[in-house]
């Protein structure tokens, strides 16, 4: 008996198939869990309009007198047959829209925006009772009715129903003859003013607002004061100054995440004699001068994904972003300029603010309030000494497409992008991009205290002229009256450049203690990436024997950090070379130069770039370490903006010759790069101008002035797409030997 009740024990039980069950608390749920606000959950719904090929969609609150406040979403879509009803809506998580991307034929052909299922959960959560109202061309009406509460009280979703029958057609079906009227009883929500103008908000930014003509419209009613009084109806459409920006660029990003695009300066003012005349301009960027940009990234965002350095895998797409000035006297010039009330100006802009994502022309990205600076361009502007535009500044479009960007995809609660390479290469391009619109800005903005170089502020306080003046009328016995006019004047012109030198000196009295901090920074920087990146080379080798994937992938992310950081200091060289006091007076140029071409050694050769220095040996009297920031900045730029130009014509040549003053040396740096901008040729000396994204727009202030200081002058010789840009400067030689 024993051994059998052993030998029973010990023998498998069969299996069973257990069933999966989802409770009807799903709806409740989920709701809550993926559809995060109200908002959100009338936008899902407005969307699943856009999705049935609706032209228009009405959005109503109204006060129903048993039930209270309702929402009704009324479009002139497709509608759905009783086959669809049970299969496709009634069916939790359906994969038809994945499986029927596509609605309507022609040009009117779109690609639907949902797959997750959101309606029905948006359904739920935004009220306790649906009753809805479809019809498809040539089928008949069919009337929804549910209450959610009973739903949830069910053990398990096949135990829950809705109620379905035919019924009359309405008379908002009967001219388009097909349709959908979705109504919302019992709101969990008491819709405030607030609310509804949130909503509002959103809604403008559903489509597109760079669209000249839409074919999806979008309307919007609030809640009439009294049941028997007319809802006031409204169409939701961009203001018309946001049509007409003061700054924009578009354009295009190929396969290889190259960019193409077009910058447009247009003064708001009818005037444009005091404000600059328009502009427009050619830029391209090339995916390896984006990757390489440091300064855009994290170090966190730098290291957690491996970009290619070839090419960009995030897909191609167009963008248009459109900026504004937003001070006091900026949004009185739109408002005067477009006849609306000051007060709208930031409120309209505050609307669309931030970079949009619209995949197949309807709205990604962002979809709440927290979510608009998605690409972190507001934390960005602590980062450069200079001017960057803020949210609030721009209004930007992003057009991707589901099938050229597949792995560009939001989250569930659709309030971000999801976390993987190729949204990070999105979000580079893009940051880059915000980066040229601020450079090309920058130049069409006016600013006093860099009308002049330093040198000439201080001639306008003499007296010279005024002086010869007043002696001529003397001498012409003209009365004393008459000198009165030169010297007021005078004391106009005096004023204006104390003023202009009171803001110079107090720009400069900022990158002073900046430079301190600048020039510790790079010092510790430099020495513990030295220290780290000895270490990193050494065991390179074993992590290789390990052939443990974890490891070899934290070892390359060490090994990119180190890049980062390296970018960093470069970033901060310009400044810190100011720190420093000088002790030597002494260095032979022709070595100088050598080693500031061996330090840049590997961008010269990814980059293909000729070089040629004389070899013979000038002793100038100055102190290395400034010698060397001056070189270093000449050759840095050199290097960035012959990416503009075929590897077969980029050339870097040093000439080294007598100045006009037998006791110094000229210096000629020439490049074969794109040159610079005849209205550039005169500001590339000032501080804070830079045309490149990710500059701070003090390497050629610090060069010219660290050569200005040895009695010399820095000067751009010429410079255009023919001969690319040539400065030249002189040192003094050193008497000793």
């Amino acid at each position: 008996m024993g051994q059998l009740a052993v030998a029973e024990r010990e023998t498998p039980a069969a299996s069973e198939q257990v069933p999966l069950r989802v409770h009807p608390r799903i709806f409740a749920a989920l709701g809550s869990d993926l559809v995060t606000n109200d908002v959100v959950a009338v936008i899902e719904l407005v969307k699943n309009s856009y999705d049935a090929n609706a032209g228009s969609v009405h959005v109503r609150f109204f006060n129903d007198a048993s039930s209270g406040l309702c929402l009704e979403i009324l479009d002139d879509g497709c509608g759905m047959t009783r086959e669809i009803i049970e299969d496709v809506w009634c069916l939790v998580a359906t994969p038809y829209k994945k499986e029927h991307q596509y609605v309507g034929q022609g040009s009117a052909r779109r690609r639907v925006t949902g797959e997750k299922g959101l309606g029905r959960l948006s359904v739920a959560r935004l009220g306790n009772r649906l009753h809805m109202t479809t019809k498809a061309s040539g089928d008949a009406c069919w009337e929804i009715e549910t209450d959610w509460s009973m739903v949830t009280q069910g053990d398990t979703l096949s135990d829950s129903f809705i109620s379905c029958r035919q019924c009359l057609e309405p008379e908002s079906f009967r001219e388009t003859g097909s349709g959908t009227c979705i109504r919302i009883h019992d709101l969990r929500e008491a819709w405030d003013d607030g609310q509804i103008a949130d909503l509002e908000d959103n809604l403008r930014r559903l489509v597109s607002p760079f669209k000249s003509k839409s074919d999806f419209r979008i309307f919007l009613s609030r809640p009439a004061e009294n049941e028997s009084d007319d809802k006031e109806e409204m169409e939701i459409t961009p203001p018309e100054f946001l049509l007409e920006p003061k700054y924009r660029i578009e354009g295009n990003v190929d396969q290889q995440g190259n960019v193409d695009a077009r910058y447009y300066f247009k003064p708001i003012a009818k005037s444009t004699a005091a404000k600059g005349a328009a502009r427009e301009k050619a830029i391209k960027a090339s995916w390896d001068r984006i990757q390489k940009a440091g300064p855009q990234r994290t170090i966190g965002e730098s290291t957690k994904f491996k970009f290619d350095p070839d090419h960009a895998d995030c897909g191609p797409f167009e963008f248009e972003i459109r900026a504004w000035d937003i001070g006091s006297d900026d949004t009185l010039e739109i408002s005067e300029r477009y006849e609306i009330q000051k007060n709208k100006v930031r409120k309209s802009i505050r609307a669309h603010k931030g970079i949009s994502v619209y995949r197949d022309d309807v709205l990604v990205l962002p979809k709440s309030e927290n979510a608009r600076d998605w690409l972190g361009l507001d934390a960005r502007r602590i980062s450069k000494v200079g001017t960057r535009m803020s949210t609030s500044q721009m209004v930007g479009y992003v057009s991707i497409t589901a099938e050229r960007n597949p792995r560009i995809e939001d989250t569930s609660d659709r309030e971000r992008l999801a976390s993987r390479k190729e949204v990070a290469e999105f979000e580079e391009i893009l940051r880059h991009i915000v980066g040229l619109l601020e450079t090309q800005r920058d130049q069409d903005r006016t600013t006093v205290a860099r009308e002049k170089p330093l040198e000439d502020l201080f001639k306008d306080l003499s007296a010279d002229a005024l002086l010869s003046e007043v002696k001529t009328l003397r001498d012409a016995d003209e009365p004393a009256a008459k000198a009165v006019p030169l010297v007021q004047n005078f004391n106009r012109s005096l004023a204006a450049s104390r003023n202009a030198i009171q803001e110079r000196f107090l720009y400069y009295s900022r990158l002073s203690t900046i430079g301190s901090i600048a020039h510790m920074l790079v010092h510790e920087i430099r020495t513990r990436t030295m220290i780290i990146g000895s270490f990193l080379k050494a065991i390179g080798s074993r992590v290789k024997m390990l052939k443990n994937e974890n490891i070899a992938t934290k070892y390359q992310r060490a090994n990119r950090s180190i890049d980062v950081l390296e970018h960093l200091a470069d970033t901060f060289l310009p400044l810190a070379s100011r720190g420093p006091k000088r002790r030597k007076r002494q260095s032979i140029l022709e070595e100088k130069i050598d080693e500031c071409l061996e330090l840049h050694k590997n961008d010269l050769d990814a980059k293909n770039i000729k070089c040629s220095a004389p070899d013979s040996r000038t002793n100038v009297a100055v102190d290395p370490a400034e010698l060397e920031a001056i070189l270093l900045n000449l050759i840095g730029n050199a290097i960035y903006w012959m990416d503009d130009v075929p590897e077969n014509q980029r050339k870097l040549e040093f000439r080294i010759g007598p100045a006009e003053d037998e006791s110094r040396a000229q210096v000629q740096v020439q490049d074969t790069g794109p040159g610079i901008d005849a209205d550039d040729a005169e500001k590339v000396f000032w501080p804070g101008v830079t045309r490149k994204p990710n500059g701070i727009g003090m390497g050629l202030t610090v060069a010219s002035e660290l050569v200005a200081s040895y009695g010399g002058q820095m000067a751009l010789e010429r410079s255009g797409a023919d001969t690319g840009a040539s400065f030249m400067f002189d040192l003094p030689l050193s008497t000793t030997t």
